[in-house]
């Protein structure tokens, strides 16, 4: 399924009676609502921009046109004093979260400029023009009273990078939400057996981010397996080495096997419209299946590449960390910390299984291994390290009381001595230091999987908790 564009509404408010007394005033602040517009289309999204709302039989309208055209967002632009009354219609029957744009045109009034004014008709028409900071506390007491969301950005319409900095960043979280609101996560196999930390709520994660659980047989991979060509084959195989290091010992049976299955899982992503999947299988001795199952990970890793994150252990939860991430355009590696290095004050973190080739440092490594620790079988596995630079890692958790959160540190990935196990390893300093921030992670109770992602994005996944209704934590 395609999914549809995110849609973005504005509209700026104003009091009708002052076009007429202030001439020139109207077409001033619509020329703002524009500029307003053209700096949101630049994101990628449709702006639905209703212009001037100055009336109650306007605002009335306008929510029913922000409802038809199902915009995701919406940004009420003060710019100048209005009416609640000429807010409040509008963001109840539009039922999406709503951004307070508080933008003065400059950073300051001319005072000087402003006093010469010989006609004091002109003077006020000019303070109004500067008067978006008025109504919001009239607007917030309305809005807190009943009970609707809001948030707001401050700051200058003109030569202010942080206001459009911001901006983006409500923009970036909302467009996330809406990917996940569509995403279909492919639930693959069964629960690592005893990791009562994965075990998730399907109903809870379709409540708090939308999308669809799609249920899929280990079986149906098999049996689509079973069809792949030589030619789809020769051609996955070609994938690999373009995509991976494939040091010497690895067989060519070992590849060819992890290319029947990747091409398989390939038509299995295809069939149900997959935007993510958890898997883990242990099965009861069909070899089939003990077949497909051992020779993934290749092909999850390009899946995870190209945008549809795999997450091993059935691991939902993050599978939809690693969505989120991916959809920020992180990327979203799974992984766990396994071990603390106090000499260098770091936390090694890793995982067998799938990594995130786009997010690499370097080549990614193919080597062979003759067991999987802790699972069913033997075959190829993929090594790696995470970019050097800034990172942030993000644990989507579920509470005792039914809810979930947003767990959130930034970090740096560094250079350094890796463990070449054939798994995913990476080495991150905390601004906190390793001790202070197992600790802190800890006490927040996340399961032991957490998403990687590049750059240090806690503000955004911050927005997006706050347009999804949870609350975000951030360690560091």
């Amino acid at each position: 399924m395609e999914i549809p564009v995110l849609k973005v509404g504005l509209f700026g408010i104003g009091l009708d009676i002052y076009w007429e007394q202030f001439a020139g005033l109207e077409d001033r602040l619509r020329g703002y609502i524009g500029q307003v517009a053209a700096g949101i289309e630049r994101s990628g999204a449709a702006v639905i921009n209703l212009g001037l709302i100055d009336t109650v039989d306007k605002a009335y309208q306008a929510g029913s046109l922000f409802r038809r055209e199902e915009v995701d967002l919406v940004f009420l632009y003060v710019t100048t004093y209005a009416l609640s009354s000429t807010v409040l219609p509008v963001i109840k029957k539009a039922k999406v979260p709503v951004i307070v744009l508080n933008l003065a045109p400059e950073a300051a009034i001319d005072y000087a400029t402003f006093n010469k004014l010989d006609d004091r008709t002109k003077m006020t028409g000019e303070w109004l023009a500067y008067c978006s900071a008025c109504p919001v506390p009239e607007i917030a007491n309305v809005f807190r009273r009943a009970n609707i969301p809001f948030h707001q950005v401050t700051g200058v319409l003109h030569n202010d990078p942080a206001v459009w900095q911001e901006i983006d960043d409500w923009i970036a979280a909302a467009k996330v939400a809406h990917v996940m609101s569509y995403n279909r996560l492919g639930l693959m196999g069964n629960y690592y057996n005893g990791m009562l930390d994965i075990y998730a709520n399907l109903t809870l994660q379709s409540i708090v981010f939308g999308g669809h659980m799609e249920i899929i047989e280990v079986d149906e991979l098999s049996a689509l397996r079973l069809k792949v060509s030589e030619d789809e084959v020769q051609g996955k195989l070609e994938e690999f080495s373009e995509s991976f290091e494939i040091l010497p010992e690895c067989s060519i049976d070992e590849l060819k096997r992890a290319a029947r299955t990747s091409v398989a899982l390939d038509k299995i992503v295809k069939k149900y419209s997959l935007g993510s999947i958890a898997y883990y299988h242990k099965g009861a001795g069909n070899p089939l299946n003990a077949d497909t199952m051992s020779s993934v990970i290749l092909g999850c890793s390009l899946l995870t590449s190209n945008s549809v994150p795999v997450a091993g252990e059935y691991e939902i939860k993050n599978a939809q960390a690693m969505k989120i991430m991916d959809s920020f355009g992180a990327g979203g590696s799974f992984t766990e910390y396994y071990a603390m290095d106090f000499t260098d004050d770091v936390v090694l973190m890793g995982h067998d299984g799938p990594c995130h080739p786009a997010i690499a440092e370097g080549r990614i490594k193919v080597k062979p291994l003759q067991v999987y620790h802790g699972k069913v079988g033997s075959g190829l596995s993929v090594e790696m390290s995470v970019k050097h630079g800034p990172v942030t890692l993000l644990s989507v958790v579920e509470t005792g009381d039914g809810k979930v959160f947003l767990l959130v540190a930034e970090a740096e990935s560094v250079a350094g001595p890796i463990l070449g196990i054939g798994n995913t390893n990476s080495r991150y300093r905390f601004p906190i230091g390793a001790k202070n921030f197992v600790e802190q992670w800890n006490a927040h109770g996340p399961a032991h999987h957490c998403a990687i992602g590049v750059g240090h994005i806690a503000s955004k996944i911050t927005k997006l908790g706050q347009l999804l209704g949870i609350a975000t934590i951030r360690v560091c």
